[in-house]
């Protein structure tokens, strides 16, 4: 929920980070973007990991995927929060989505 309420806070950047991530060139804010996304996924498997540890997430989850999805699944809430000109919608939709995604990692007793 803290992504969505930065994207809320800051709707300026998703659209400069989906701007710059369609540029075919590398330029400074694309590899500023591309940063940004390898260094906060690298937090979220980091997190995933911990999960895991802990046997919170099933030992079988890929890392790396489920982090991807993580990202993603918060692309696309953006994306069509930013489609319909209701950015608050995201904070309606992330907890069911979260449910679902979190669903999925959970480690079975």
């Amino acid at each position: 929920m803290s992504h969505v309420e930065f994207v809320i806070e800051h709707p300026g950047v998703p659209r400069m980070m989906f701007g710059e991530l369609q540029r075919a060139e590398a330029t400074p804010a694309r590899q500023v973007a591309q940063g940004l996304i390898r260094r906060y996924a690298e937090r979220i498997r980091t997190r995933i990991d911990q999960g895991k540890a802990a046997g919170e997430i099933a030992p079988e989850v890929d890392t790396g995927a489920a982090a991807i999805l993580f990202i993603g699944t918060i692309q696309g809430l953006v994306m069509q929060s930013m489609l319909s000109g209701d950015l608050q919608r995201i904070r309606v939709d992330a907890p069911d989505v979260f449910a679902i995604y979190r669903r999925g990692l959970e480690a079975r007793p």
